[in-house]
């Protein structure tokens, strides 16, 4: 299965609770968090749709190379997520329903089909940014950690909002961690 790579442009990202201007250059985004379809070379399908998950850093890492790119770093993540004008959500400033995420409140306790929350894609297309999979960043913490955004499945939607951070340990195999990949244009 091939990978669709959407085209954000850069800007200056205010990152942060303290709207840190941060410099974000033009890059491809995979349109949603990396499937298992995309790495096994399946055919599509419920279960190929599903995020890629149990990986630890490193491995994200290893996969983003594979596949020609890199993870984004915070400010790259929050540019894509929040646009210049810092939406509250991807999809924008409107309350959060179940169509738009899939957060614990959705009632499936489970990773979805990256497909099946449409109606919560960015302005770009891309989809799946906010619950979920949490997606791996580039970014490293204190005591070897590394910030993950977006929330998962299991997240209160507080977690997924453009400008939350949170961090787990690099080798941490979690079902609700994912990867998203961007690339050069």
């Amino acid at each position: 299965m091939s990978i669709e790579w959407i085209e954000v442009p850069g800007g200056i990202c205010a990152f942060g609770d303290e709207a840190r201007s941060v410099p974000v250059g033009t890059l491809l985004w995979t349109r949603t968090p990396i499937i298992r379809a995309q790495l096994r070379g399946e055919r599509g399908g419920e279960h190929g749709a599903l995020p890629v998950t149990g990986i630890s850093h490193a491995q994200a890492i290893e996969i983003a190379q594979a596949l020609g790119g890199r993870l984004p770093t915070s400010a790259e993540w929050e540019w894509m997520a929040g646009g210049p004008s810092r939406r509250r959500w991807p999809w924008g400033d409107q309350d959060w329903t179940p169509e738009l995420a899939n957060l614990r409140d959705s009632g499936l306790d489970t990773t979805s089909p990256v497909d099946a929350h449409l109606a919560g894609a960015t302005p770009e297309g891309l989809v799946d940014v906010a619950g979920n999979v949490w997606e791996w960043t580039a970014r490293a913490t204190m005591g070897c950690g590394v910030t993950l955004r977006g929330g998962s499945y299991a997240s209160p939607l507080l977690y997924a909002r453009t400008t939350f951070l949170n961090a787990a340990p690099a080798e941490l195999v979690s079902p609700g961690i994912g990867m998203r990949v961007v690339r050069h244009p």
